[in-house]
């Protein structure tokens, strides 16, 4: 069987990984990147608890990427830069990683075309299936009429005196986004900001370089899917086509968090390579609190959520997260829940 990955990012890297060691396929990438520009865009926060074994799975320890291990996460939710309205949150497990090296280590030695975005006529002529890993783009799938997504731009900087010892984010008024400061180690971090309204990423990137002066090495930026796999069906094309990570929606919304679960979905994929339908059941199955966090996080940002009528969907998604501590990185706190939705 002939299979073609495009989109070599996390989902990716993971799925030439795992299927190149299949001896009945054979798997050929595709980045539309040049190598040497091939780049891990966004967030290189994750939760070494969960990460450990998918990076295991590929035969790499995650430890020789782990960049900080967290300790104490500070989200602000007052005004202004460091305001001293803080939620204070206990990590146990997320970390900052190399997210590049991983995903180079881990299609090492696969058959990869960089700099090649082909035509679906083309792969269907050449391929069994076709997995679409193209992200917020979903270049082989069909195109989604009603989403949601942000905007994101992120800096990697580097400071002669850093601002933070550890995590830190801002909240946006209604839930419309945060910036994040993430320390990548030896003065190193990314500090970047995500707004589905627009107005605060520009203001507040700009506003806190000015207080905590930096060096910019690099700046990417690029919209964000939040849409759950509910709402980004269909997942096929009907043909030879399917979809796996962030171009079927495995975002976590309320902390924009696209790596594990772009890592399960690929996993996912791999336990049901011949029964797309049982795939397809799978995912709906397993990022079914997505469409929760969707509905708290729209209703936030389009300012009709109603703490009294919406308290149920708050709940849900608080036990969620309270019994996946340990996939989260983090303890998590009801009261604390409740402070952001006051935003």
């Amino acid at each position: 069987m002939k299979v073609a990955v495009v989109g070599i990012g996390v989902a990716g890297a993971y799925l030439m990984n795992q299927l190149s060691d299949l001896h009945d396929v054979y798997v050929t990438g595709f980045e539309r990147m040049p190598e040497k520009d091939h780049d891990a865009v966004c967030a290189w926060a994750t939760c070494d608890n969960v990460m450990k074994d998918y990076a295991k799975q590929c035969g790499l320890n995650l430890e020789n990427y782990i960049l900080h291990d967290g300790k104490k996460m500070k989200v602000d939710v007052g005004p202004g830069i460091d305001s001293g309205n803080n939620i204070e949150i206990n990590l146990k497990g997320m970390v900052s990683y190399d997210k590049l090296k991983l995903i180079h280590d881990m299609i090492r030695g696969t058959n990869i075309n960089f700099e090649k975005s082909p035509t679906k006529t083309s792969l269907e002529e050449d391929f069994d299936i076709i997995i679409d890993s193209t992200g917020f783009h979903r270049h082989y799938l069909p195109k989604l009429n009603d989403e949601l997504w942000i905007p994101c731009v992120q800096y990697k900087v580097k400071y002669e005196n850093i601002p933070f010892d550890d995590f830190y984010l801002k909240a946006f008024p209604s839930l419309s986004g945060y910036f994040w400061y993430f320390p990548l180690g030896n003065g190193y971090a990314h500090i970047g900001s995500g707004d589905f309204q627009r107005k605060q990423t520009h203001i507040f990137m700009q506003s806190f370089i000015k207080k905590y002066p930096c060096e910019i090495l690099k700046k990417v930026g690029r919209p964000v899917r939040i849409t759950p796999p509910s709402k980004c069906l269909p997942f096929t094309d009907g043909k030879k086509t399917i979809g796996v990570g962030e171009s079927i929606g495995t975002v976590y919304a309320l902390l924009g968090e696209g790596i594990i679960p772009s890592t399960i979905c690929a996993q996912i994929f791999m336990n049901n390579l011949y029964d797309r339908n049982k795939y397809i059941q799978d995912v709906l199955s397993t990022f079914k609190i997505y469409t929760n966090v969707y509905n708290f996080i729209n209703k936030s940002i389009n300012k009709k959520f109603n703490l009294l009528k919406d308290f149920m969907e708050v709940l849900k998604i608080y036990k969620y997260m309270k019994s996946s501590e340990d996939r989260f990185g983090m303890e998590i706190n009801m009261l604390n829940m409740l402070k952001l939705t006051k935003i």
